[in-house]
Order: structure tokens, then sequence, then C-alpha cells
């Protein structure tokens, strides 16, 4: 598997898809089996209770690790491949199940990041996260994601094709205009930085 290495190596994505159609397909339909919940943020209106729904609208669902082996089997590898020519870091492993999200026409999530630049959290620390587009391109217009560092420019992503990132680089999906965005999205920790 070829990787293109971007802004010096705080993300890859592979030159082609890592999966074919059919196999997006598989994926979207086991994420539909799974118990759909509105996507949460991690902190709470000032109104108390109600999670903001100005940082993200989209609708998720965990695929469950025995569910489908052979996904994650292949992103693993994918994951190991792009860790030791970009980042390097150390005793990467896959630690949490797959997000299958579903981003309708005005669906959006917000600048955020996926790691914890104050590592509270116990190892193992998110430090690769991953996006897979599920969705052709021709069936949704915008959701594009972005992140804010040098350049900017969105990568533009195939059906099946991943992209490997830095998790404490800010990001963002844009709002869908048209159509519904379908994604695969997972993280991989390791040991706290040093």
């Amino acid at each position: 598997m070829i990787f293109e290495p971007k802004w010096k190596s705080l993300m890859a994505n592979t030159v082609g898809p890592i999966f074919t159609p059919a196999q997006c397909q598989d994926i979207i339909n086991i994420g539909h089996q799974q118990k759909a919940e509105k996507a949460k943020v991690g902190h709470k209106d000032k109104a108390g209770g109600k999670h903001d729904t100005k940082m993200r609208i989209t609708t998720i669902s965990w695929i469950p690790f025995k569910v489908m082996p052979d996904m994650y089997k292949i992103v693993e590898g994918s994951m190991q491949q792009a860790n030791r020519n970009h980042f390097g870091y150390e005793g990467m492993t896959l630690t949490e199940p797959a997000q299958f999200t579903e981003y309708p026409k005005g669906g959006f999530y917000d600048w955020h990041m996926d790691g914890d630049v104050n590592c509270h959290y116990e190892p193992p620390v998110r430090k690769i996260s991953m996006t897979i587009l599920l969705s052709p391109q021709n069936e949704f217009e915008g959701g594009d994601l972005e992140f804010m560092s040098e350049g900017n420019k969105p990568p533009q992503l195939m059906q099946g094709q991943a992209i490997f990132f830095n998790s404490l680089i800010r990001h963002r999906v844009a709002k869908v205009k048209k159509g519904v965005r379908q994604s695969l999205v997972m993280w991989f920790g390791g040991p706290p930085f040093k």
C-alpha cells in the first residue's frame, strides 16, 4: 500500500481506496444494523442536561470488533504502515470500536481535536485518527473533511480511501449541502507522549 504524505507527516492518505465500493456498502449495511444515536460532543449547553447541537449534527453507530474482523484487520494493517512511514509512534494499536457516521443534508462537525492535549486520559493515548469515505463522492455535496493546518486544503477522498492524521490536529466536517455523507472513523493509541 502506498501513502501520500501531507504537511510534514501530520497526515497521510492512501493513494487509492483500501475498500471496494461493494465492501464500503457492506460496512454501511453493518453500520445501519447497529443501534444508531445522535452524536454528542463532550460538553453540555448552559441550560444543563442537553448536549450542544451547535458543534455537531450527525448520526453514529458503533461496529463491534467481532462483527467485521476482516475490516478491522485491513484498517489496522494500513495504520501500522502509515505509522511506520510517517508518524513513528511506538506501541500503536487499535483501541476503540469503529464509528460509522452519517451526515445528512445540513449535518456537520465543527472544529475539534480527537486527542487530549493535556493527556488526561489513561493510556493508551489517542495519537492517530482515521477517516474512510464510504459514500460515492457524487452522492453528496459539501461535507468536506478540513484541517486547520498549513494550507488548509481539504483532501478530496475517493470512496473507500483512507486518511490517517495526528489526533491533535484541529479538523472539521463542513456542512453537507446535498445528499448524505457516510464515513468510517477510527482512533489508534499508544503509550503517553514523552
